[in-house]
Formats: C-alpha cells, structure tokens, sequence
C-alpha cells in the first residue's frame, strides 16, 4: 500500500479553529435602518466596524456564514509591512515620489497593526520573529539585493539585509534557495484567535453583527441604500464592502475588478521544538520568490510546521491539496518524507489585476479589497481608513487612493485563466536563472 502522508483522523478544516472555532452567534433581528452596513467580517470588516462605532456610528455586519469563516481564520497568519510589487517595480510603474509614499505608508500599516493589537490587549499569539524570503534563482538574489539598497537610499528605511547561499542555513535548514533576505520587523501570530479576541472588541463596542445572512443585492435609494439580504431588506447611510476573495455579485462592479485564488495549507503533526528550531533557526516567517511561491513557518507553539502554497487553479478536494503540499514541504525539508499532515485546508485571497491593495469609494460603496495574499496588517489598517474616509474625515487619505481599480474585458469575477496563468507561471519557474 502506499504511503498515504496523513495521519489517522487528520482533519480537512483549519489547524487554527482546534483552538478558536469559528463562533456560533445568537442569530438578531435586522434592523431596518443603520448608518453603516459593512458587508463581511473579516479583519477589514471589523476593523472599519470597531472605529465607526466608536466613533458613535450605528453600524451592521453582515456575513454570508459565521463571522471569520474565509481568509482571516484560514491563512497563514503571517503578519508584516511590504508589498506584492517590489519598490523598484513600483518606481518604474508610479514614479519615485509615489514609490516613496506607498512603501512609507506600508510600514506605518505594520506600526498602527502593532500598536492596535498592544492597545487592545489582544492575546493572539504575535511574535515578533521577522521573515526570510529565499531567492529561487541567482538572478532573484542579485535583484532582491539591488532592490534592498534602493529601498535604503531612495526611500531612507532598513528593510533588512541579505543572507548568501553560504550562510542561508543559519535561517533555513534546506539547500533549496540560492541565498536570501531577512526582513527583521513583523512576525507571525495565530490567525484565529486574533479574529476571536478581535470580534470581541466589536462586539463590546456596540456593532450589530448579523450571520448567516448573506447579501443578494445592494441598490441606492434615495440618499442612501438598500442592502438586500436572504433575511430581510437593511437600508443604511451608507455601505461599505469588505469581502475579498468572497466578494459577492450583489457587488458585481467591485467582484469584477478582484480574481479570487485558493491558497490551500497543511500542518503537521508535532515535530517538537528542537526539531522546529533545528530547521528554524531564528523561528522566522518563510516565503520565496517563486512566480507560484511557497510560503511556511512554524506553529505559534513552535511544535509543528503550517506549510502553505498554490496547489491548484481548479477546486480540488483538500486530501489531494495535502498531498501535494506534503512533496512541496519535502522539497524544501527532504528529511521530512516520514512526517505525517494532521490538517489540510484551503481558503480564498484576493488579487487585484495591478497586485496592489485598492481602498476608496466606486459608485457610492465604500471599500477595502485586493490582499493580494497578505492581509492580516493591511486589511487591519485600510479597514481603519475606510472608517476615516466614511466619515469625512482627511486623515482617511492614503497613499493607495485614486489608484485605478481595473479589471479586464468580459471579466465576471469567475477566473477562468488561472489555469493558463499558472502554466505560464510554471513554466517561469522553471526557466527562470
């Protein structure tokens, strides 16, 4: 019989909700009016809800199933400052000063997270470990290197430093990568709880939060709206939507404009902590630079590894997901081939067609989308800006507003070219030097 990687009575929903299942709410009655309805749960959601309402705001959540039931429950949990495109990329596309801007505000993004998380109280596992990128390529070094010192003398911030093939095992114990960076502010913290202990905060701040009730259509009416739901019409002042990777076509204009993609992830069973330290020396968050990249880091415990990456364009059920996430984490640990997968899950993020997070107002709905796979800070901050922005208040601004939101001809939200996408992307990967 073959070897079958998982380990009896492995589980197929997330290694985070063992310890904070998703919450079972007392169903409400909908109100007939609110200030603000924000559609989702997430932390966009809730961060935009918690500074509405304190604010003095009546505010509604709507979510489709129980709040954090997609990406902020699901991911990764890796939490830093940076962005999808790099700052030389970003210079040549948006010029120098608006380069500047956008890294600058990328960094106050991880500071307010900080800060937030710290003022709040909230007891969510953060570990302020920092994060090493591997260069798949010699060519990636060289460009991750020449982009690092750009960043130092254009932008007057130290994003870190380079780590050479020689010495990368005094980050990462694999043969794998040809050197790579080291990224030394963020972390990583559990994904679950931070949703948990952060909905709390919600909730004592007085937000009416509505599950099980998705949307199906939001229209104007008069000065304001109609949120139409499986239960019920709301009508609110305004509306605010923060969905992500499950944007729904009640928001077609900005569903069209996002490509949702599943990230799929497995944990392992217990490894031990002189095992985890043995192949995390520093304990770092771990990514790669991969068109189709992995990214991996050890549990908050340090007792296993959470092992992330794009096992497919097309749904596939989580056993075959694990499985070839299991050959991935063996391409990087091949010592790993005996160790058994516990759980295996998948869940949605987002893309934007230019890679970078989009938060303003289209047609009178106010919204923060486009995670582009790393939204446990963004999403915290942005939603905090759309609260500002909802009030009017120019402390809202940021430097990702009147960005263009694009999408393509035809497009629906259905992303029918991933599979040819990734083709590509495969094919980069293998060509790349």
């Amino acid at each position: 019989m073959a070897y079958d990687v998982f380990q009896e009575g492995w589980r197929d929903t997330p290694y985070w909700w063992d310890l904070a299942p998703r919450p079972d709410l007392l169903q409400i009655e909908l109100p007939d009016k609110v200030d603000v309805a924000i559609v989702g749960s997430g932390y966009a959601g809730m961060s935009c809800a918690i500074h509405l309402a304190r604010a003095g705001r009546n505010v509604l959540i709507l979510e489709a199933k129980e709040p954090g039931h997609g990406a902020s429950s699901r991911s990764g949990g890796m939490a830093g400052s940076g962005l999808k495109l790099g700052y030389g990329d970003l210079k040549a596309k948006y010029g120098k000063q608006r380069a500047i801007e956008m890294t600058l505000e990328t960094e106050r993004s991880l500071e307010f997270f900080e800060d937030f998380i710290a003022g709040e109280q909230i007891q969510c596992h953060y570990q302020k470990v920092g994060r090493f990128v591997g260069a798949h390529a010699p060519s990636h070094y060289e460009s991750m290197s020449r982009n690092l010192e750009l960043v130092k003398a254009e932008v007057g911030i130290d994003p870190g430093y380079m780590v050479p093939r020689s010495e990368q095992h005094s980050e990462i114990k694999t043969d794998l990568y040809h050197g790579g960076s080291v990224k030394l502010v963020g972390g990583g913290l559990h994904p679950a709880v931070y949703h948990q202990e952060f909905l709390d905060r919600v909730k004592a701040a007085g937000v009416s939060i509505a599950s099980f009730t998705p949307v199906t259509g939001i229209s104007r009416e008069g000065d304001g709206f109609a949120v139409i739901t499986s239960r019920g019409t709301v009508r609110a002042d305004q509306v605010a939507v923060m969905t992500n990777g499950y944007t729904p076509r009640a928001a077609q204009d900005l569903r069209r404009r996002l490509v949702p993609v599943g990230s799929y992830i497995i944990a392992t069973e217990e490894l031990g902590e002189e095992k985890i330290t043995e192949l995390f020396p520093n304990h770092r968050m771990v990514g790669d630079t991969k068109a189709i990249l992995y990214y991996y880091r050890p549990s908050p415990d340090r007792k296993r590894i959470i092992f992330g990456g794009r096992a497919k364009t097309r749904d596939v059920e989580t056993a075959e997901s694990g499985r070839l996430l299991h050959q991935f984490m063996c391409r990087v640990f091949p010592e790993l081939q005996d160790v058994k997968v516990t759980h295996s899950w998948t869940g949605n993020v987002a893309f934007a067609f230019d890679k970078l997070p989009h938060v303003g107002q289209r047609n009178g709905l106010h919204y923060s989308l486009a995670c582009n796979g790393s939204g446990v800070v963004k999403q915290t901050y942005l939603g905090m800006k759309s609260a500002l922005k909802i009030m009017g208040d120019k402390d809202g601004r940021t430097a990702f507003d009147d960005l263009e939101f694009t999408t393509i001809p035809f497009y629906d939200g259905n992303p029918w070219f991933l599979p040819i996408v990734q083709r590509w992307y495969q094919w980069c990967d293998a060509r790349v030097r």
